[in-house]
């Protein structure tokens, strides 16, 4: 450790005491703070198990004013930042590299929630508040913040901003930003930007707030937020719809459209190999499925609809139920006949839990080629067919997990290879010719690479190869004004 770095982690100590700087062995601060190690690993390793850093230290800070110092020291001793909330990134965004010359900077003891105005639908919450203690502080009034994860236990809303996330309800409701009226951030010279506002129109200049949002830490910190919320719906109707075809259900999305309008809030989809491995792994969570236990195979695709009402929840099952029975039930691939539609909540939340347990069910699975790409709702169909028929061919064995949010063009892609390559170095040959495969498709049909997870580490390669040079210049003239010296989370999105 040079010098630079030991007094610059001495005064981080002595202002965040030992709570607030967590150290290694041998690496105490002359105040003799002691150092604290039971949770480093959550710290420098990602969901995934895929990138596993080591960080200098572990900042913790419990205030505004405690995260301009640490950026001020860290700045001045040339210590690179990792902004780091719930670690819940899929992309290797919020983890440090292996250098150990970087230091995490955790906002989890932020969690502050400030206040709630039902008259104004709005929230201000600190950035390390998980989501969904946001959910709960909303419903507490009446109100509802929509956003809506599976990881909505353990992910914070500042990171929920810096990736600008997506999840099940951005068919009605929109991603993060569009749930976003303000923001507090502390910037590259430790400085905070406070523009907490609760106002829906403010046209003065520059929208610094959506500059911050989806930047993935690599412009500032977050810090604080004001979020817009929405009147709590008085009642919800949930159903799986099974369907022949990705193009029936694509039909079945534009008649929901059309029948339910905006009272439809989700429309997800999942094949029949992520069902499968729910039902190997994860029976219990699976048993919804049983409905068609009396059927050879589970059916191709089956679907997820959510339907909300502002009047009640007899209202929202006599609607949908009204369309699967009419629209619905005259469209071709859909087996109308056999949804299965809860009748309580604790059944809207079995439905529910099949969705959200797929990616546990592919972790215990194994390894995987993970896609969350993003297509024209249009185009869905013909490039799943198209990869149907590429991939096993060119691969024989690889097998294709398939689902998503169908209702805002979102897949998660996922590919497993044939079984003699399902260990590391298989994987490190099969990975870089899927991913090309799979992107040079989804770009030919105007698509993107990153629809919801962002770039961090995964993708920052592939954004180079796939941005235009003029978007890719403005992108690093943008972060070079606001950061030159490079410290927040070098590596991340721009390499």
């Amino acid at each position: 450790m040079t010098l630079s770095r030991q007094p610059a982690l001495d005064a981080l100590a002595q202002r965040l005491g030992p709570q607030g700087l967590w150290q290694r062995p041998g690496a105490e601060a002359s105040t003799g703070a002691a150092p604290a190690f039971d949770g480093w690993p959550a710290h420098e390793q990602d969901w995934r198990g895929r990138y596993r850093g080591r960080a200098l230290a572990i900042a913790r800070p419990a205030s505004v004013d405690e995260v301009v110092f640490v950026v001020q020291v860290c700045a001045q001793a040339g210590i690179p930042v990792v902004p780091q909330g719930g670690n819940t990134s899929l992309v290797g965004g919020s983890v440090p590299d292996e250098t150990g010359l970087q230091l995490v900077l955790s906002l989890q003891r932020m969690n502050q929630v400030f206040a709630v105005d039902p008259v104004n639908l709005s929230m201000t919450v600190q950035a390390g508040c998980l989501l969904a203690t946001v959910q709960e502080s909303a419903r507490a009034q009446g109100l509802l913040f929509p956003l809506s994860l599976a990881a909505e236990g353990s992910c914070t809303i500042g990171g929920n901003l810096a990736t600008n996330a997506g999840g099940t309800q951005v068919l009605r409701y929109g991603t993060a930003r569009e749930l976003c009226l303000g923001l507090q951030v502390v910037t590259a010279q430790g400085e905070v930007l406070d523009q907490l506002t609760a106002l829906r129109k403010n046209n003065t200049g520059y929208d610094l707030r959506d500059l911050f949002i989806g930047s993935e830490g690599t412009l500032g910190v977050i810090t604080a937020a004001t979020l817009r919320l929405h009147p709590l719906p008085r009642g919800s109707a949930t159903c799986l719809l099974p369907c022949t075809t990705l193009a029936a259900a694509v039909a079945a999305l534009t008649s929901a459209r059309e029948h339910l309008d905006a009272g439809l809030t989700a429309f997800e989809v999942m094949g029949q190999l992520p069902l499968q491995l729910l039902q190997a792994h994860a029976p219990q969570v699976a048993a919804p499925l049983s409905a068609w236990a009396g059927s050879a195979t589970l059916p191709p695709w089956v679907l997820l609809i959510e339907h909300q009402s502002a009047t009640s929840a007899d209202m929202a099952q006599q609607q949908l139920t009204q369309w699967l029975c009419g629209p619905a039930a005259g469209l071709s691939g859909l087996h109308t006949e056999q949804a299965v539609v809860a009748h309580a909540e604790a059944q809207a939340q079995a439905l529910w839990a099949v969705r959200e347990h797929i990616p546990l069910a592919e972790k215990a699975e194994g390894l995987m080629v993970k896609h969350d790409i993003g297509l024209p709702t249009s185009a869905i169909p013909a490039f799943v067919e198209a990869m149907q028929q590429v991939i096993p061919a060119r691969w024989p064995g690889a097998r294709i997990v398939c689902f998503g949010h169908l209702g805002d063009g979102n897949l998660h892609f996922n590919v497993q290879p044939p079984e003699g390559q399902r260990h590391a170095e298989g994987m490190a040959a099969f990975e870089p010719e899927v991913n090309a495969l799979v992107f040079d498709a989804v770009c030919e049909r105007a698509g993107t690479i990153s629809a919801e997870h962002g770039i961090g580490a995964l993708r920052a390669q592939e954004l180079q190869r796939r941005t235009s040079p003029v978007a890719l210049r403005l992108m690093r003239a943008i972060r070079q004004s606001i950061d030159p010296q490079g410290v927040f989370n070098p590596g991340r999105l721009l390499p």
